[in-house]
């Protein structure tokens, strides 16, 4: 039997851990990872080519970042259950090793790594996964990796619509006619409720110290909207959003994950720990700026902070410009070439007369199929990858078209290039 391991440490120990499986007979190795975001994203690559693609076995170091690594067990755990995952840790003791199996973990194997200790582990694991893909390979359809699509959508600042983004997302992709769920994790302003007229009793809140969330818990903690959405919302009293910490966070997300094709979370402008959990998760992290000195200005801050904090490199953010019209003078290329992230060919219209009567009446979900905003934001949802093209609306007025070549400029008293400050050179560092 063919065992394809694969370790997440740190250059040292990855070489030991390679050298040593490389002499079970049957090893294959896969090239090794050095973080958890890395090791998350290779094997959503991986799983979504095929369960064959999968690694039988993942070796994860106690010592790999940025999530911890008992978090990391956890998580490959549940979004890869046909994957073998063995903690490498210098403590072995009853505790680690009760917390290593609570996890998900097939095994524990101690630091300094051994042949004689690393074999059994490794075919221990190896053989749990080849039971496991059997069993999904029984002719139910049932498919390891990632079971749905994570998009989160959070602002620059305060203003710029990340609501009504996120909700159009979620009616675009509940479209297709799969699950969608709509996530408030704005924890103390959410207004996700209002902008859809719902009363409700339960929120995020009360999954917060859940340690196993069921499908059935899950259901009773969600709203079913007339749209055909699930949602999640944010608690009524604003308080009550401290009980969400970055752990239940990560749960609730790979929860709604496992039972949803669509999971849209509206993160807000103010990025919680928790909402910080779903950005670093998310399969497509949306951050939108409308095209002003400010909110770009406040967008090139997020970014920075993202890389500082390992929530979110920059080459992985997709920026959305809202209310963009062809007489801004802040346009997508200049706010792309500012904050240092792709910009969505996907530009959303200024355009709010189409949106006052459905926002003030609370019927978001009922915004014209006409509507130049409908539109765009539908654009969007195909562009991510959560709409199929075919599905799409035509695209609607140019609105946002920049201004033909040789037209004149209609500047202020300043370039806005000027006025956002200095660093418009793409950068991933820090300030």
């Amino acid at each position: 039997m063919t065992i394809r391991i694969l370790p997440a440490a740190d250059p040292e120990a990855a070489r030991t851990a390679v050298s040593l499986t490389g002499q079970l007979p049957g090893a294959e190795p896969v090239p090794p990872v050095a973080d958890s975001v890395t090791l998350l994203a290779t094997l959503e690559r991986l799983g979504a080519a095929g369960l064959d693609e999968l690694p039988d076995v993942v070796l994860v170091h106690e010592r790999i970042g940025p999530l911890p690594a008992l978090e990391l067990v956890r998580e490959v755990a549940l979004r890869f259950p046909a994957v073998g995952v063995v903690l490498m840790s210098a403590d072995t003791g009853p505790a680690v090793y009760s917390a290593a199996m609570d996890a998900g973990a097939r095994g524990v194997v101690a630091l300094p790594l051994s042949y004689e200790e690393l074999a059994p582990r490794v075919q221990a694991a190896a053989g749990w996964a080849a039971g496991v893909r059997r069993h999904l390979g029984g002719g139910d359809g049932t498919q390891a990796g990632p079971a749905g699509t994570v998009v989160t959508v959070c602002g620059a600042k305060g203003g710029v619509g990340t609501t009504v983004a996120a909700v159009q997302l979620a009616l675009a992709a509940r479209s297709a006619g799969v699950p969608v769920a709509l996530v408030d994790l704005d924890l103390q302003t959410g207004d996700l409720a209002s902008y859809l007229d719902v009363q409700f009793r339960r929120s995020v809140a009360d999954l917060a110290e859940i340690t196993d969330i069921s499908p059935r818990v899950l259901a009773d903690a969600m709203f079913s909207h007339p749209s055909g959405l699930s949602l999640l919302l944010a608690p009524a009293d604003g308080e009550q959003g401290e009980t969400v910490t970055d752990r239940a966070a990560r749960q609730i997300v790979t929860a709604l994950r496992s039972r949803f094709a669509v999971v849209v979370v509206d993160c807000g402008s103010q990025l919680s720990g928790a909402g910080a959990v779903a950005v670093e998760l998310a399969d497509t992290a949306l951050l939108l700026t409308t095209p002003d000195v400010v909110s770009v200005r406040a967008a090139k801050r997020t970014v920075r902070m993202w890389d500082r904090l390992q929530v979110r490199k920059p080459q992985d953010i997709r920026m959305v410009v809202n209310r963009l019209g062809r007489q801004t003078e802040i346009q997508p290329p200049l706010v792309e070439r500012i904050t240092g992230t792709p910009v969505t060919r996907a530009a959303v219209p200024a355009a709010f007369k189409e949106l006052q009567p459905v926002v003030d009446s609370g019927h978001l979900d009922e915004l014209d199929a006409r509507s130049t905003v409908r539109q765009a934001l539908w654009a969007l949802a195909a562009e991510i990858g959560i709409l199929t093209p075919a599905a799409a609306p035509p695209a609607g007025p140019a609105a946002a078209a920049p201004p033909p070549a040789g037209a004149p400029r209609r500047l202020g008293r300043r370039d806005p290039r000027r006025a956002i400050g200095p660093g418009n050179t793409p950068t991933t560092g820090g300030s």
